[in-house]
């Protein structure tokens, strides 16, 4: 899926000879509202995969994103592309390594996502947020060119290129924002995990039965009181 903001970030930082004749790869490709697809095709890449947990709509291949280096090894592709996605994964450091190790050497990787205050949605799961700053300490091992965030839509976006000689960086220390605790952890435990989302679902339900019980009121009053 893909924002207004995220599609005109992505058209804005990518060129078309960037793309040419190149090997392109989109992870999180699920096309609910909007894809940068359409607009990197329209630069006729030699490839481009979408890859996502589930079929559906811009998926060409089903794989985990934990899992993306053992299907498709490193360094396949020129342009490696994930929006509204990273904010989903369970286990963000194997998924933003993956994001880099997928890329060839000089290659571009374009990543969007969520930033603190938006809104939690499980879709199917939703863990992280990420902050400017900290899209620059995660990504720097590559050259980052852009960052760029949008307050109307608490979205943040990194346009970032490989360099010829990687060495990655290690975040196994790194903190990010967790909105299952609204702290920055390493890492949330599955008990936390668990209990958070009890409590959402239990809150949804109530939400629903409020819903429901005030329209009844309101189809109520309408036939005891015609005009109300």
């Amino acid at each position: 899926m893909c924002t207004t903001a995220c599609l005109m970030f992505g058209a804005s930082h990518l060129k078309p000879e960037e793309v040419k004749g190149k090997r392109v790869i989109e992870v999180g490709s699920y096309d609910m509202n909007g894809s940068l697809r359409p607009i990197v095709q329209s630069w006729k890449p030699a490839q481009y995969i979408g890859t996502d947990i589930a079929p559906g709509p811009g998926v060409d291949v089903v794989c985990d994103a934990d899992d993306l280096i053992k299907k498709f090894g490193k360094e396949q592709f020129d342009v490696v592309i994930s929006t509204e996605a990273v904010e989903h994964v369970r286990h963000w450091r194997t998924v933003i390594s993956n994001l880099k190790n997928l890329c060839a050497p000089g290659g571009v990787i374009i990543v969007t996502t969520c930033m603190p205050g938006h809104y939690y949605h499980p879709h199917p799961g939703d863990f992280w947020r990420y902050t400017p700053e900290d899209f620059k300490e995660i990504f720097g091992d590559c050259a980052v060119e852009a960052v760029e965030s949008d307050k109307r839509t608490l979205g943040v976006y990194v346009r970032a290129t490989k360099p010829k000689r990687f060495v990655e960086k290690d975040l196994s220390a790194f903190k990010l924002i967790s909105i299952i605790t609204g702290t920055r952890v390493i890492d949330v435990d599955e008990a936390t995990v668990a209990a958070f989302t009890k409590r959402y679902r239990q809150r949804q339900r109530l939400r629903k039965t409020l819903s429901a019980l005030e329209r009844f009121s309101a189809s109520t009053a309408r036939k005891i009181l015609p005009g109300v």
